[in-house]
């Protein structure tokens, strides 16, 4: 008998035990304008992403890491008070769902304002990520009213070329809905973040290096922040299958200097970063293994500073290796 696609996604419905328990926190680097800070990382368990269900993002595996089904309030709530007993006083709060905070069937709205409220008086901004269409006055409203400070709405739009956001990332919605999401949530007088992807599968690595940087230019009017995120591999993917075949190559390092570089000259005022998931690591953006460190550092350091020009001074033997790989490509061959 043939599986759903959420049977083959999902896991099955967890019970009350570990939907009580949040997938995973952690604190990473952050800057609130030029401050250093640090940021305070929450994953609720909840059921992720409905779009996973019907469809799903060619690179996109996080449906794996959830409940299964709907969290009840009271597990989120439990998830919530432990997640406030690790809490320490971190400026910058990011929530995650694997999917969208303000959808009602993952987060219903009496939660999401007891959750928002947690961390209201204690941080200064808070982040979460929503899909475009359940971006609205109604959603967002109570949110702000109950946190008091600034709230920042992630959506990922990961490129602004229709064609690749429906046939090559296979998105739910054309680029339009994220722009017009964004200038809600501004106009509402949050703050908007948007996701840029860095080689989604069925791009050369010149053609993804070109779509990033064309997006940065044309969401940036619309957007206080862009994060440019390199592919990595997830399990269960539409970019892990063809991974095992030899038919994808997470993006190199290099890719991403070069996309920082160019989108900084055309952001504008919007700040422009990257967080690089699994960097160095052969499922992840990566170089030779020599000096993927030393990038991996350079650009974080730029995403912190929003000073990209230090990136111009990286050098290694393999860069010549990734340029060639690139002149090839038309070719249908490698380096």
């Amino acid at each position: 008998m043939a599986r759903s696609i959420a049977q083959d996604r999902r896991p099955p419905p967890a019970g009350s035990t570990s939907a009580r328990q949040y997938v995973n926190q952690w604190t990473e680097a952050e800057a609130l304008g030029a401050e250093r800070v640090r940021a305070f990382v929450l994953i609720l368990r909840t059921r992720g992403c409905y779009w996973a269900d019907l469809k799903g993002c060619s690179m996109c595996g996080y449906a794996k890491d959830t409940l299964g089904r709907s969290a009840t309030p009271d597990e989120l709530a439990e998830q919530l008070a432990a997640a406030l007993r690790a809490y320490r006083g971190e400026p910058y709060v990011k929530i995650y769902t694997s999917g969208s905070f303000l959808d009602d069937r993952e987060v219903d709205a009496r939660s999401r304002e007891a959750i928002v409220a947690g961390f209201a008086g204690r941080a200064r901004r808070l982040l979460f990520e929503t899909l475009p269409e359940f971006v609205s006055a109604d959603t967002l409203q109570p949110l702000r009213a109950g946190f008091g400070a600034e709230i920042e709405v992630a959506m990922g739009l990961e490129s602004t070329q229709p064609e690749v956001l429906l046939h090559y990332v296979h998105k739910n919605s054309p680029p339009e809905a994220y722009l017009a999401a964004a200038d809600t949530v501004r106009g509402l007088g949050l703050r908007a973040k948007g996701y840029l992807l860095l080689k989604p599968p069925y791009l050369t690595e010149r053609e993804s290096i070109d779509d990033v940087v064309t997006s940065v230019r044309i969401a940036a009017p619309h957007f206080d922040a862009l994060s440019v995120n390199p592919v990595h591999i997830q399990n269960g993917t539409v970019v892990e299958w063809l991974y095992h075949r030899n038919r994808y190559r997470p993006p190199w390092l290099w890719s991403l200097v070069e996309v920082m570089q160019r989108g900084a000259a055309d952001r504008g005022s919007t700040r422009l970063v990257t967080f690089p998931t699994a960097g160095g690591l052969a499922r992840g953006p990566h170089n030779c293994g020599r000096c993927d460190r030393a990038v991996l550092a350079a650009l974080e350091e730029g995403s912190l500073s929003q000073d990209f020009e230090p990136l111009a001074g990286l050098d290694c033997p393999c860069r010549s290796e990734w340029a060639t790989g690139m002149r090839l490509e038309p070719l249908g061959v490698e380096a």
